[in-house]
């Protein structure tokens, strides 16, 4: 499947910062102004996110309505149900999901 530049940059994003950090999820977000998000998976004593929940706080906080679309890159193979309700709270109901090579997962 050939993706959208705009898409295939979410990807990029989402693989940059689970690499980064080491986590288990890198996720990216681009909200209705074309803004850019990315985080990886928080796993504190006292606070656990998904990483596709980490993004869209942080979208969130900076002031984003609404999401245009979001990418998950993550070992399990698909999205777990946090994330995808999270994406659909801002208006994604299909989140792309990749492995950690960039490769679309089929959902």
């Amino acid at each position: 499947m050939d993706l959208d530049p705009e898409d295939a940059k979410l990807v990029t994003l989402a693989r940059s910062a689970r690499a980064r950090t080491g986590a288990a999820e890198g996720a990216a977000v681009r909200d209705e102004i074309g803004r850019t998000y990315s985080a990886a998976t928080v796993a504190l004593p006292s606070l656990t996110l998904t990483a596709l929940q980490a993004a869209v706080a942080a979208a969130v906080s900076s002031g984003a309505q609404r999401l245009e679309a979001a990418a998950v890159v993550t070992d399990a193979g698909s999205l777990d149900p946090e994330s995808a309700r999270v994406a659909s709270d801002l208006g994604v109901d299909r989140p792309l999901v990749a492995g950690p090579n960039g490769e679309l997962v089929p959902v």
